[in-house]
């Protein structure tokens, strides 16, 4: 197989082919923000980028959950910043092992990768163009751009120091070619990882897991729920990012994108 070939994904092009069920579901509404959620979510990004603030924490809120926590027996970590392609790499490595692997994923904490790091457990951090994942977040979370961008950059910062323990991947690497990436993984870390076939009909099987488990997770009629959880693109989240796009780029907010735009080139070029 031509490792070197890359594919057009559903996570990059699913929105222009999505249909919305109902003419207004794509007229999304800006979101009105609140004081509570904003500083829920700085407080949320400023603590799980400290392993000793996280750490304690983490492990009482996810003691029963084996894919939550780094612990000596796991075998992978896959981390990103939220809104990353975490699910897709996740549901696309498992489905090619034929021995049980225990991954720990969707922490999206740099404590997590910090601490799995030190462990010597190997780690796959997924890294986004940042305005693209503020976007979501601000549509997401109900926030404001500057705290977006600042807690982008707050989590792949803290992963500089631990950078030689970590293989990272941009976005588009993942979504285009994931082969390749698990190849280097095991490479980097001396693993054997049954390696994904990226290939058109694997990723639409991928895609049909992750929209069977939001299906059960949702439903239909809980749109803005839907709109703000899916792990896949729907119209309506779309249309919102297009409506908060301007505020991202406001003047004020520029030395701040410059900054995460050469974090982002540092960390995968």
């Amino acid at each position: 197989m031509n490792t070197n070939k890359t594919y057009p994904s559903q996570l990059t092009y699913a929105v222009e082919q999505a249909v919305p069920r109902k003419p207004e579901a794509a007229a999304a509404a800006m979101p009105t923000r609140s004081l509570r959620e904003e500083i829920s979510y700085r407080v949320r990004y400023f603590v799980n980028a400290y392993p000793l603030l996280y750490m304690p924490m983490a492990r009482y809120r996810h003691r029963y959950a084996m894919d939550r926590m780094v612990r000596p027996d796991t075998d992978l970590v896959i981390e990103a910043f939220g809104r990353t392609g975490t699910t897709f790499a996740n549901f696309a490595f498992l489905s090619a092992q034929r021995r049980r692997v225990r991954t720990v994923h969707h922490t999206h904490a740099a404590a997590q990768v910090i601490t799995a790091a030190k462990m010597r457990i190997p780690i796959l951090v997924i890294v986004r163009q940042p305005e693209e994942v503020a976007l979501s977040h601000m549509a997401r979370h109900h926030v404001s751009a500057r705290p977006a961008l600042i807690a982008w950059i707050r989590f792949h910062h803290r992963l500089l120091s631990c950078r030689k323990a970590i293989l990272f991947c941009s976005f588009d690497q993942m979504t285009q070619n994931f082969t390749p990436v698990i190849q280097h993984l095991n490479e980097k870390f001396g693993t054997a990882f049954d390696v994904w076939q990226h290939s058109k009909e694997n990723e639409a099987e991928i895609f049909e897991q992750i929209k069977s488990r939001n299906r059960g997770r949702f439903r239909e009629d809980q749109s803005e729920e839907r709109m703000r959880n899916f792990a896949l693109p729907t119209p309506e989240r779309e249309a919102l990012k297009q409506k908060l796009r301007a505020q991202l780029q406001a003047d004020s907010l520029a030395p701040l994108r410059h900054r995460a735009k050469r974090l982002y080139q540092t960390l995968v070029g």
